[in-house]
């Protein structure tokens, strides 16, 4: 059993395609840019939304950092509750919880959000530290938002071998794994997200979860 989870947000504990693509669609159509395939922007969903909007289309920094800022408009007061937990999540929570299992959020979606989710799901009393990125675009990586948490935790300075045996990073895209990776702990990939197929295998992930139920026999032994 592991005494310290950390979590990320979306895909992993919470499905928030529709809140997430609706207001990339409205920030892209503020840019000029006609994108009807919500399926399409699926994508933005998991990495840093300014790296996503340079990527796929074409913005540099200073563009990109302004379709964020549009995008919010409509994720702040609507796209944050167009959102669903998946099955079997507060389950998994409070079994942890009731084990003594330290539980974190470690997400690359501003801190903000993060805790109005959590909240308006009723499942904000499981987390002993929630960590996300800053709104101005600071920590907005999956390292640098590992690295604070388990800050946060009071290990980030536990030996190595420590750290893997009884620290995972629990989330649906390769971020996740490469998070974990870099400090050291146990890499848990969750089918049930977003990661395109085969990511998870690539970034070899030291386990990868089917299901909700596999998660929880996984993560409590």
């Amino acid at each position: 059993m592991f005494r310290y989870c950390l979590f990320d947000l979306d895909g992993t504990l919470t499905d928030p395609r529709e809140g997430i693509t609706k207001s990339v669609q409205y920030a892209l159509q503020k840019k000029g840019i006609d994108e009807p395939d919500l399926k399409k922007l699926e994508d933005f969903i998991g990495p840093p939304l300014r790296d996503s909007f340079m990527e796929k289309y074409g913005m540099d920094r200073e563009a990109a950092e302004e379709a964020v800022a549009i995008y919010r408009e409509r994720f702040a007061p609507i796209g944050v509750f167009e959102n669903r937990i998946f099955d079997g999540i507060p389950e998994l929570l409070k079994a942890l919880s009731e084990k003594g299992t330290k539980i974190a959020i470690a997400s690359s979606k501003p801190t903000i959000f993060v805790k109005k989710i959590l909240k308006h799901f009723e499942i904000d009393t499981y987390f002993d530290v929630v960590v996300g990125s800053e709104l101005d675009g600071r920590r907005d990586s999956k390292e640098e938002v590992v690295e604070e948490a388990l800050k946060q935790l009071g290990i980030l300075e536990l030996p190595e071998s420590e750290k893997k045996t009884e620290c995972a990073m629990i989330g649906d895209r390769k971020f996740d794994i490469l998070g974990a990776k870099a400090h050291g702990l146990t890499g848990v990939g969750v089918r049930f997200g977003f990661a395109p197929e085969g990511e998870l295998e690539e970034e070899s992930a030291d386990y990868i979860a089917e299901t909700v139920e596999d998660l929880q026999i996984f993560l409590l032994g």
